[in-house]
């Protein structure tokens, strides 16, 4: 989601920077995106890929597949009628959907079977933590990427995402089940 007012420059310069990226071998190391896994995964990203566009979605760049390569893809216009706004396509395909205001962008966040992670940027970390704490996900970043991990942290999701918390102690409970035993190994008394 992003704000009506910015998303025309916004979905621009993403285009642009989309764009940009090297495309190709990931053994080379000036490349940025490798082929998708399979092609399973070409013929999701595809198909999400056509069926916005079918819909009225605005290609700002990308779209075309070669092999198992995909082009860095922006879309915006993305609406609710579209595969790519509630499925996910696990390809190099941004979908921007243009919001009027904090509320319609939480409400909009938020009207997903999934979530495990989401971001959150804005000059004023007040309000970014304000919207944050509205999200419905195991994470938020506040601006930074959604793909933030640390070890030490809890990574997991919420809704249909994940399977509780991974790394550091929150890794410790989620894998152990807390049970009492107690051996009573004379006669107790009871006040009975």
């Amino acid at each position: 989601m992003i704000d009506r007012s910015v998303a025309e420059e916004f979905a621009r310069k993403l285009g642009e920077r989309a764009s940009s990226l090297k495309v190709g071998d990931p053994r080379e190391p000036d490349t940025q995106i490798g082929p998708l896994v399979n092609e399973d995964a070409l013929r999701r990203v595809t198909e999400h890929f056509a069926d916005a566009v079918a819909k009225g979605a605005k290609v700002i760049t990308g779209g075309k597949a070669d092999g198992l390569y995909f082009e860095p893809t922006v879309l915006t216009d993305v609406r609710p009628e579209m595969r790519l706004y509630s499925e996910e396509s696990f390809g190099p395909i941004v979908a921007i959907v243009p919001v009027d205001g904090v509320d319609e962008a939480v409400r909009v966040a938020n009207d997903t079977e999934y979530g495990l992670s989401s971001a959150v940027f804005s000059r004023d970390v007040d309000a970014a933590l304000a919207v944050a704490r509205r999200l419905e996900t195991g994470m938020c970043h506040i601006n930074d990427a959604t793909v933030n991990d640390e070890p030490p942290m809890p990574f997991g999701g919420v809704k249909d995402s994940g399977w509780g918390r991974f790394g550091g102690k929150a890794a410790l409970e989620e894998f152990t089940e807390l049970r009492w035993i107690t051996i009573q190994d004379s006669p107790r008394q009871y006040p009975i």
